[in-house]
């Protein structure tokens, strides 16, 4: 009975023989789906890492082909000059802009900050001299920043409210301080600020370069920059490891002003004169260069370089318009257009990294317990 034929035995080997074999198109198939799933989605996360990286600027370069289209005279050296010294008040605002935002806060006074220190400048430097008249410029936006750092810091007034109060009383001072007439300053050393160049190179962009070359150094390179963003990423966790958010603020807010006073006083030498209804929108523009190039409202990401992508895309719509031809009606609905576009685009990125990166296996961090850090650009080091 337990004899096997040679026709059993050679039957039940030749099974044996297929069940451990593999069989080709079968097992082989599902991993070559589950490559082609994986490659598809690191190619649309790279994409989307790129477009959040680089959006804002392939927006602008897009931009200018447009335009350069559309009109021969938009691409001359004589007008792209022209856009750059248009450009560089608003650049030199929204750096400091940059900064406080970065933290989680905002700056509506830096308008009325542009007059006011164009009015001061100009009232001081009649008697005392062209120097002192700069100097007193900025302190005086110097010292909106420190009200403002203040009333946020130690007053617990929540940022929105505190410039808001503030951007109302430093336009009453310029008003007061000049009776409500302008100040003109038709020559002296002051004027080179707005109209003086340095070879071909009108001195305003100079002072935009080396203010943007600045802000970055301080955000990327110091201490205190590094404290920027850890304020702004979670404000909490900055106050357990030691770092002084009463500080931190305060310096923010005296930056940005002493900045938007640096504007002021570029902005009044440029007109020959300072005049206390000037200013008005610029603290809307700033911020709106700063939200084109990629800063997070929420604080803790973001970068001076997008905020100048950000302030070109503002100065090159509105010189594209104007060669045109465009109603400064419709310019105000294109530009307010182009933004909201800009910050959905960036939504709809971020919505898609966070859910393709919650979709994906832990990273090591996650898997240590850690956290992993919010997608934008963050500081040097961390």
């Amino acid at each position: 009975m337990n004899d096997q034929s040679p026709e059993t035995a050679e039957r039940r080997s030749r099974v044996r023989e297929f069940e451990s074999s593999t069989v080709p198109g079968i097992s082989e198939q599902p991993n070559r789906r589950t490559a082609e799933r994986s490659s598809v989605s690191a190619s649309g996360s790279l994409t989307r890492q790129v477009l959040r990286d680089y959006g804002s600027l392939i927006g602008l370069v897009l931009i200018c082909v447009v335009l350069s289209l559309l009109s021969n005279r938009f691409l001359t050296a004589s007008n792209l000059i022209n856009v750059a010294r248009q450009v560089s008040i608003n650049a030199i605002v929204a750096a400091g802009m940059t900064v406080v935002i970065i933290t989680g806060g905002i700056d509506l006074s830096v308008g009325s900050t542009i007059a006011l220190a164009g009015c001061a400048a100009l009232i001081v430097a009649g008697p005392a001299g062209d120097l002192l008249g700069m100097l007193a410029g900025i302190l005086a936006g110097a010292l909106v920043g420190l009200l403002n750092g203040g009333l946020v810091a130690w007053g617990r007034v929540p940022p929105f409210i505190t410039t808001l109060a503030t951007m109302t009383i430093v336009r009453g001072a310029a008003l007061v301080m000049t009776n409500g007439e302008p100040i003109v300053k038709s020559e002296g050393a002051y004027l080179w600020l707005g109209q003086a160049s340095i070879g071909p190179v009108p001195v305003p962009i100079i002072l935009m370069v080396a203010v943007l070359l600045g802000t970055h150094w301080f955000l990327a390179r110091t201490r205190w920059g590094i404290y920027v963003y850890a304020v702004g990423g979670n404000a909490e966790a900055a106050r357990l490891v030691g770092i002084s958010l009463a500080g931190v603020q305060i310096l923010v807010y005296v930056l940005a002003s002493a900045l938007a006073a640096l504007a002021g006083l570029v902005l009044a030498a440029r007109l020959s004169s300072a005049q206390p209804n000037t200013g008005v929108g610029f603290e809307l523009d700033a911020i709106a260069a700063v939200v084109l190039g990629g800063t997070s409202l929420m604080g803790g990401e973001g970068g001076v370089w997008g905020t100048t992508v950000g302030a070109f895309i503002i100065g090159v719509l509105n010189n594209g318009f104007n060669l045109l031809n465009v109603s400064p009606f419709y310019q105000l609905i294109a530009k307010g257009a182009v933004i909201v576009l800009a910050v959905l685009v960036d939504q709809v990125l971020k919505f898609r990294t966070a859910s393709a990166r919650g979709a994906g296996a832990p990273s090591p961090a996650a898997s240590a317990g850690g956290s992993v850090g919010p997608v934008g650009e963050r500081p040097p080091g961390t």
